[in-house]
């Protein structure tokens, strides 16, 4: 059952992912990029999770990945609100 539920959400990140490389699409906000990124790195943290049966509790990887990926959400956010430099 972990398993299947695992696959389900690494699905769902893959399919938020879609939606966000859509958006970037359309409005070429590298905003959504670091979000494309953020959950591609989720996905794959799930598969990867499945196919080689580590533990939620036992893998660094899987820990590193999750890291990864809210950093750049953290990032994303930072770099939408903080003020840019004028270049002259």
């Amino acid at each position: 059952m972990t398993n299947f539920l695992q696959g389900a959400i690494a699905m769902a990140a893959m399919a938020a992912a879609l939606i966000f490389l859509r958006f970037h699409r359309r409005t070429r906000d590298r905003f959504f990029l670091y979000f494309v990124a953020s959950f591609l790195l989720e996905a794959a943290g799930r598969a990867l999770t499945v196919a080689w049966q580590w533990t939620e509790q036992g893998s660094t990887t899987v820990y590193i990945l999750r890291i990864v990926s809210y950093g750049l959400i953290l990032a994303a956010i930072l770099d939408k609100n903080l003020p840019r430099r004028k270049r002259g």
